[in-house]
């Protein structure tokens, strides 16, 4: 079949060359944006008189009855057809004739998808930062029921010092919402109007380039043409959101699946978000938790292969720019279904207080609230720091922990020492005690639930 844009060529393309040029396999998802954009442009062109009135309604008119037939299903999207925008200008034709062809006058393909994509990834952000703000919910709702609960807390995955489970669980809830005002600030470029700019020199028709983008719900125009058509910086922006929103998610997956083992035992995951093994009948695994893990990867090689597309480009539109679309479209589902498997999984999630707490008092981690006992009686931190280490030493020797080591072998170390040691160290003060802001005292905790709370 002769192509639309047939003049210069016989619009005869080889069955595998045409294959391989056309993008409706993966564009059709953005047809409700093309016609949005495309009622806009009628609009507009009726208006600054550069088709006459009637024409630009009855085009209004095909169009949206078009969108209603591909919504309802009447209407089924050609697979042959080279895009989703020479599709919707073809069946508009189709159906009102001849009037159909005035539709494309101003533009270019090359605006015209830049204007969708931009639509269409609007549209999406909105969607995952509703997302996001469901997973802040659930994660407040959990420190919210568990603050209070101690657990080990790590570095180098070594136990540290004591903390809530409450304020480990939070430092995602901060994570998550550095990626909602990510998104945000991605939105504010992406909501830029390209339409206008056409093919890249612009157009001499006397259009009127605000006021489109203003039916678009647009705030701005892109200021040069050639950048109109160009420009794919919004696309790599959101996909690098994408990749730091699959990095948080990827990281908070890794400990639920260490605190699911039976190493760790701090938290059982509903049936619901767990398999079998297909030979070993004891194992309940976090397989729900591991793809979110592991989808992390893809999302990020949709950001690195845009750039590695776009990095080359000479200005202004190049064919490799059809590229952009699939990467995007990828990483748009990828985040939105780890999101929509993650909440829940975390919701559900059975939080093992007792194994915490019991996992807490292993591993010396109130040292530091001993060695900061001695500097309060009297003692420069670095002695103390020393003393608590050969301490430590003595417990390990003697197989007990801190809190039931005799007052007099504390005694024989250092004459600081009193009774009133072991309320300093034991795991409720050690806690209680880290009162600056932002730390795991009780007190903190509710605050940065409530800063949580207050996002969503």
């Amino acid at each position: 079949m002769a192509k639309m844009w047939a003049g210069r060529t016989a619009g005869e393309v080889n069955k595998t060359a045409d294959d391989f040029n056309s993008s409706i396999s993966v564009d059709c998802r953005m047809y409700a944006q093309d016609i949005q954009g495309s009622i806009a442009h009628a609009t507009m062109l009726g208006m600054q008189g550069i088709i006459g009135q009637d024409d630009a309604e009855k085009i209004i008119e095909g169009l949206k009855d078009i969108l209603q037939g591909i919504d309802s299903g009447a209407i089924a999207i050609d697979p042959d057809a080279e895009d989703i925008h020479m599709f919707v200008e073809q069946v508009l034709t189709e159906k009102i004739g001849d009037v159909g062809k005035k539709l494309h006058t101003a533009r270019s393909r090359n605006d015209q998808v830049a204007l969708d994509t931009r639509l269409y990834l609007i549209t999406e952000i909105d969607d995952i930062s509703a997302k996001l703000k469901g997973l802040l919910k659930v994660i407040a709702n959990v420190a919210e029921e568990n603050n209070g609960v101690i657990m080990p807390g790590y570095t180098h995955l070594q136990h540290a010092q004591p903390i809530l489970f409450s304020h480990q669980i939070l430092a995602y809830a901060m994570m998550f919402s550095r990626d909602v005002e990510r998104l945000a600030d991605c939105k504010k470029r992406t909501r830029v109007s390209p339409i206008g700019s056409c093919a890249l020199a612009g157009t001499t028709y006397n259009t009127n380039r605000e006021y489109e983008a203003e039916l678009l719900g647009l705030p701005e125009i892109a200021l040069n043409s050639i950048d109109g058509v160009s420009d794919r910086d919004f696309c790599v922006e959101f996909l690098s959101a994408a990749s730091l929103i699959m990095m948080h998610l990827s990281r908070f997956s890794e400990e639920i699946i260490l605190w699911s083992s039976s190493e760790f035992s701090f938290i059982e995951l509903s049936d619901d978000y767990t398999t079998g093994s297909s030979i070993m009948p004891q194992k309940k695994n976090p397989d729900m938790a591991e793809l979110c893990r592991g989808k992390t990867g893809r999302v990020y090689g949709d950001l690195v292969g845009l750039l590695t597309t776009l990095k080359g480009l000479p200005l202004a539109y190049n064919k490799d720019m059809q590229e952009d679309k699939e990467g995007v479209f990828d990483a748009i589902d990828t985040v939105k279904m780890c999101l929509d498997v993650f909440t829940p999984m975390l919701s559900k999630m059975k939080v093992k207080k007792d194994s915490m707490y019991a996992a807490a008092q292993k591993g010396f981690m109130n040292a530091t609230d001993l060695a900061d006992y001695l500097v309060k009686k009297g003692m420069a931190f670095r002695d103390a720091y020393k003393l608590s280490g050969k301490i430590v030493a003595l417990c390990i020797a003697k197989d007990c922990i801190l809190e039931t080591l005799p007052l007099e072998e504390y005694k024989a170390a250092c004459e600081l020492f009193d009774e009133d040691v072991y309320e300093a160290i034991a795991l409720e003060t050690c806690v209680a005690k880290r009162i600056s802001a932002g730390g795991t005292s009780k007190e903190s905790v509710e605050k940065q639930i409530e800063y949580i709370k207050n996002l969503i």
